[in-house]
């Protein structure tokens, strides 16, 4: 193979991409067959294997058990919209955002004490095994499930108070930033790091998605005078929907 050129494989893939993006091979349509496509391309089983499971993990196709494997109805992308107007205001920042952009957004959630992970604890800047507030959330848009969220809050800040569990008391449901105000813990800075990686299990399980499926993660991290007050993942399936952020310009 010469510098630059394509394995058999990735050409393979390539041109059946092509055929779906196209329309030639339309959703809902049964992939040619191994055997086909070893026969139309000249290539060995091997490589057929391995473009279609180049377009299984880009999810342009899906498999059917006892059926073959067909072209995905490809979704158009959504936009979730994230943006800074959330540090200042009170209300639930997923409620507030979607909101504005008129989605019908609902959620459930649960709550445990926990000792924070290694991983955790790095984020919270606290020793590992220190106890955390862990938070799971399941984000809904007109019943679908569209987002996860999984936070943690060092319950060295939250223990013993009205906002120790977010979904619950007085300020249930309200936003890091107003229910940290109320204990007299004021956030001023943060940060969020996007980044990708295949669906785990669980995730696309709840998200509907399939093996190989990949999703977005959000890394947020509020602060209150340099003192990381919670943290959370955020997993958004990345062929349904895109990340907008809206930052004012000081």
């Amino acid at each position: 193979m010469t510098f630059g050129e394509q394995p058999a494989y990735l050409r393979v893939a390539s041109d059946l991409r092509e055929k779906i993006v196209n329309g030639s091979l339309p959703p809902h349509t049964r992939l040619p067959s191994q055997a086909r496509i070893r026969e139309e391309y000249g290539v060995s089983d091997t490589v057929a294997l391995e473009a279609r499971k180049v377009l299984m993990a880009e999810g342009l196709v899906e498999g059917r058990s006892g059926s073959g494997t067909y072209v995905r109805e490809r979704p158009v992308p959504r936009r979730i919209a994230r943006s800074g107007y959330g540090l200042t205001s009170g209300a639930n920042p997923f409620r507030q955002e979607q909101a504005a952009d008129g989605a019908r957004g609902t959620w459930e959630s649960s709550s445990e004490q926990e000792p924070a992970s290694a991983t955790v604890a790095e984020r919270l800047g606290i020793a590992p095994g220190e106890r955390v507030m862990r938070t799971r959330y399941v984000f809904r848009d007109a019943g679908e499930p569209m987002m996860l969220s999984t936070s943690w809050e060092p319950l060295a800040v939250t223990g013993r108070t009205p906002v120790m569990l977010p979904e619950e008391g007085p300020l249930g449901g309200c936003g890091v930033v107003e229910r940290m105000a109320a204990i007299d813990v004021v956030v001023d800075n943060v940060v969020e790091e996007v980044g990708a990686r295949p669906g785990l299990a669980e995730e696309l399980l709840t998200l509907g998605g399939v093996p190989g499926h990949v999703v977005m993660v959000v890394e947020r991290t509020y602060y209150a005078s340099g003192r990381a007050v919670e943290t959370a993942d955020v997993v958004v399936p990345a062929d349904r929907y895109r990340i907008a952020y809206h930052l004012p310009v000081r």
